[in-house]
């Protein structure tokens, strides 16, 4: 790269006079005078036809019109330093008064016009050679570089003279080995298996609180729940913004504006902005409770309209000012086109010089013309989603990246020892940091088989499950407990095998079971806490309900295809599987059922499917099958309705374990289920309880459940919802489904319900036709998701 800060060609060579202005040699071939057929008078650097333009490395290389724009100045080069004797030389030329100089020192006699000339260009021409010996000649180290380039130049010279071997100049001292992918910011604590209680709020907050609920006409119980959510000076947040009720679960925003006008009176506005941001936050919560991690803003807009907000844009520009929601600009391929980047604007062709500058204005405005015409989708999501979907995206492109790919002969003989889609599971998870699989109960065998086959290696190899009941039962596939345990233990540290000085947890191979119940939050805490060349295989049966958080993980990474996916071929066993594999395919078929596998109880309302549950769950199973009432589940669509968990675990709690209910409605030797956190429940027994709360016990152990939570956070587990049921098993299944529940039927529904019997299925069907309809009709809904278009960007789509 040229260091003299010379311009090129003048737009009008030939002219001395500009050369003078310009500090630059006159193009020499359309001048005239002495000197205009010299081979080197084009100036310094007329022979190195490279000194005008970029190098490919260079600032400015590659853009448009950076090659045709010959009225520009280089840029300069950050690894380069222009040399100050060289900047002298040139400007020495330009002076005219240099010309005279030499003569007048000798004393001799007045040149002429022409004969100065002569002598100036003698002088200009040995410059000219004096530049160019010393461009082809060696730079002395130190001369003209500084700092680390100095250094590495010395030890490149000795290298060439033959002075050190090149072990002894590059090999000493040998770096710290390194990681092959930078480690991502770690959080400093694990997540906890359940959120930590917020502080009970002071007594005074809480009057205060309940004084302004009084006073907008809520209800006084409210309180509690209203200081812990808006905490310390509740009850003046309270007065200023009542839409604030809206933080509360549970509160809608037409009982948040019963209370608004309440307080405010005739200032009671439609378009407030407190109202308007509170609604809009309510609604973007609303969406994560259903599964997304963001909304589409024309899908917010029509959201915010039936919420009677007059201005949803200005809604939603309100709430991102706030800082209370974020908004995403997502590029969406073109139908049928692979997923890739955004097209870049066409190279611009050659053209004069005078209109390079019109060239690269109109490149720009085609890129952005380009741009603007690709389909974009503005998305609206809060914040703490969008990261964790951002940061999930992050760590998975880390782990794809950080293993390496070198084939390994052990890997391989543990593979050649397996067969069929075992063998495939081993061989993907040898040579890849991520690998999904896919299969139904049976095929849970493989990822045993690889957990084992990593173990046998010397590798520290877990499995984690969704629930206690999912590693009980993935435990006995591998004949120890020790390698598995439950997802939330492993991010909590009271399972598994801790973490590192780094916070990484400390293991080789994690295969996480369930898959399909991973929430972007869930999965973004997993993925962090991986170390670097960390092997993850995520498993489970993608035909299930999807995770009860936000997002659908499991799902995206399926459809990214951005690492190696193997299907099992292993079938679930007997008329039970039979069944549940036929419905995974949009099929609902009959099947023999020799040994009572699988029985139909047609009931004609609600009333009636309540007393045949009860009587099947306390007399039919137990007498047939010899299966006790507590080993039995009952699964329902919803908790409210005629045929709901409520009215059903009423009924079973009345016929199995009567009693009044002296502890929150709750006696010794009830089933319950203990929901620790959103999303996640685990079955237990009532135990007992004391002024610390309700005593149960699960297969997590003993658990004290405060007084204050209680209501929250514990149910009757005789009957279920499928959401509660899925990731555990038990020996039989009771599923109803009454008339009303017809609407809430789904092929997903279908088919998490009745797989969750191991023996035995009793189907209490009251819905006719709609089940058969459901099944082949309806699918999954689509949920809003941006880890897609993450991925694509980070992660090239697997071959």
């Amino acid at each position: 790269m040229s260091t003299e800060p010379e311009t090129t060609e003048s737009a009008e060579p030939g002219k001395p006079e500009d050369a003078v202005r310009s500090g630059t040699p006159t193009d020499r071939p359309d001048a005239d005078g002495p000197g205009a057929d010299e081979p080197d008078a084009d100036g310094p650097d007329a022979d190195e036809p490279d000194a005008d333009e970029p190098d490919a490395g260079e600032p400015g290389a590659g853009e448009p019109g950076a090659e045709d724009a010959p009225g520009t100045e280089e840029s300069p080069d950050p690894a380069d330093t222009t040399e100050p004797a060289d900047t002298t030389d040139s400007t020495d030329t330009t002076q005219p008064a240099d010309t005279t100089e030499p003569a007048a020192a000798e004393g001799s006699p007045q040149l002429s016009e022409a004969e100065a000339e002569l002598l100036a260009q003698k002088l200009e021409r040995e410059r000219i050679e004096q530049r160019k010996a010393e461009k082809k000649g060696p730079i002395a180290s130190g001369t003209k570089l500084s700092g680390p380039a100095a250094d590495l130049l010395a030890a490149v010279r000795a290298v060439e003279s033959g002075e050190k071997p090149v072990a002894a100049v590059f090999d000493e001292p040998r770096p710290a080995p390194r990681r092959p992918a930078p480690e991502p910011v770690r959080r400093p604590q694990p997540m906890p298996a359940a959120p930590a209680a917020p502080d009970t709020p002071a007594p005074q907050t809480v009057d205060g609180v309940r004084r302004v609920l009084t006073a907008g006409s809520a209800p006084e119980a409210l309180a509690p729940q209203v200081a812990a959510a808006l905490g310390e000076g509740a009850e003046e947040l309270l007065r200023e913004d009542p839409w604030q009720l809206l933080r509360v679960t549970g509160v809608r925003p037409e009982q948040a504006d019963g209370f608004a006008r309440a307080l405010l009176g005739a200032e009671c506005r439609p378009d407030d902005e407190r109202r308007t941001r509170a609604v809009t936050v309510w609604l973007l919560e609303q969406a994560a409770l259903a599964g997304h991690t963001a909304l589409e803003l024309s899908a917010l807009a029509t959201a915010l309209a039936r919420q009677g907000v007059p201005d949803a844009d200005a809604a939603v520009q309100s709430t991102l000012a706030e800082g209370e929601a974020l908004v995403f600009q997502d590029a969406l391929d073109e139908p049928g086109a692979r997923p890739g980047p955004a097209p870049s604007a066409p190279a611009a062709s050659s053209a004069p010089p005078a209109a390079a500058g019109d060239d690269a204005d109109d490149a720009k405005g085609e890129q952005e013309e380009a741009e603007e015409e690709r389909p974009v989708r503005v998305l609206v999501g809060l914040e703490r989603y969008a990261l964790a979907e951002e940061s999930l995206a992050d760590g998975l492109a880390r782990i794809v990246n950080s293993l390496s790919k070198e084939p390994s002969p052990e890997w391989e003989a543990a593979a050649a020892a397996a067969s069929g889609s075992t063998a495939e599971l081993i061989r993907a998870a040898a040579g890849h940091g991520l690998v999904l699989h896919t299969g139904g109960e049976a095929s849970r065998a493989e990822p045993a088989a690889l957990l084992t086959v990593a173990r046998g290696l010397g590798l520290r190899a877990v499995a984690a499950c969704h629930t206690p009941d999912g590693r009980r039962r993935f435990a006995a596939l591998l004949g120890a407990e020790d390698p598995v345990v439950t997802v939330p233990g492993l991010l909590a540290g009271t399972e598994g095998p801790g973490r590192d000085a780094e916070g990484a947890l400390d293991l080789d191979v994690l295969v996480v079971l369930d898959a399909p119940q991973l929430d972007v939050e869930g999965a973004a805490m997993i993925v962090e806490s991986l170390p670097d060349g960390a092997r993850l295989v995520l498993s489970g049966d993608p035909a299930v309900l999807w995770s009860a958080g936000p997002g659908r993980v499991f799902a995206d990474l399926l459809a990214a295809r951005t690492c190696p996916q193997v299907a099992s071929r292993t079938p679930d066993p007997g008329p039970l599987g039979e069944l549940v594999s036929g419905v995974g395919i949009g099929e609902l078929n009959q099947v023999d059922a020799p040994g009572k596998e699988v029985v139909i109880v047609p009931v004609r309302d609600a009333g009636e499917a309540v007393h045949r549950t009860v009587q099947l769950v306390a007399d039919s199973v137990p007498r047939a099958l010899g299966v006790p009432p507590e080993d039995t589940v009952v699964i329902t669509p919803g908790h409210g309705g005629a045929a709901g968990t409520r009215v059903l675990n009423a009924a079973l709690k009345e016929r199995l374990n009567p009693g009044p209910g002296r502890f929150g409605g709750f006696d010794p030797g009830d089933r319950v289920a203990y929901s620790p956190a959103p999303g996640r429940t685990v079955p237990g027994q009532v135990v007992g309880a004391d002024a610390e709360g309700l005593h149960l016990s699960s297969a997590d152990g003993a658990v004290v459940v405060p007084k204050e939570r209680v209501e929250q956070a514990v149910r009757h587990g005789w009957a279920l919802t499928a959401h509660q049921a899925v990731g555990s098993r038990w020996p039989a299944a009771v599923v109803v489904l009454p008339g009303d529940a017809a609407q809430a039927l789904s092929r997903p529904w279908v088919y998490t319900a009745f797989g969750r019997g191991e023996r035995h299925l009793s189907v209490v069907h009251g819905v006719e036709q709609a089940l058969p309809r459901a099944v082949a009709e309806v699918t999954a809904k689509p949920r809003t998701t941006r880890l897609p278009v993450l991925l694509r960007s980070q992660v090239p789509a697997a071959q």
